[in-house]
């Protein structure tokens, strides 16, 4: 690889690890001209389905616009970066685990709304208020409710079944 400080031809890994929950592998290099050191990653390329919009037009799945969407909802909420890199990638497995060449945006929102909603419930409300079209101040209220009167994701998890061999809610998705 050339190193990006002298654009020499030449670099070694002086280490490599795996990133991104075993996703990536994160490699350590060092210029042999100059020896300066720098990170690199390597990330398996998956061809993401096109999204199917509520008007039946369909598009590329643009990665960009996710993480717009996400990073919008959460402006100024204290979520750390590595939770929404976190989010995005079970989002991104999701897609792949469908194994379709074609996904709805609609099931799409639904898994951003999950996963804001596990991350910050005011992101998750912001984001609710867009993607499901709120005209008034009335369908927040109802929101907002159904938030209060739902158990939070944590409490969902924790809850043990009511009946025997009933799964519950943990791992639901």
């Amino acid at each position: 690889m050339r190193c990006p400080f002298c654009s020499a031809p030449e670099t070694k890994v002086v280490d490599s690890r795996l990133a991104n929950e075993g996703d990536a592998v994160r490699r350590r290099r060092e210029c042999l001209t100059c020896a300066a050191r720098f990170t690199t990653f390597e990330h398996a390329e998956l061809v993401l389905p096109q999204v199917v919009k509520r008007d039946g037009t369909r598009a590329p799945f643009d990665d960009k616009k996710l993480r717009a969407g996400m990073d919008r909802a959460l402006e100024k909420r204290p979520v750390a970066a590595e939770a929404v890199e976190a989010a995005i990638n079970r989002i991104h497995k999701r897609i792949h685990a469908l194994g379709e060449r074609e996904v709805p945006t609609a099931k799409v929102g639904e898994w951003v709304m999950a996963e804001l909603r596990q991350l910050d419930e005011v992101a998750y409300v912001r984001f609710a208020s867009v993607y499901r079209r709120f005209q008034d101040l009335s369908a927040f209220r109802e929101e907002i409710d159904r938030l209060q009167n739902e158990p939070s994701p944590e409490a969902a998890r924790s809850q043990l079944p009511l009946l025997e061999g009933e799964q519950g809610r943990r791992g639901g998705g």
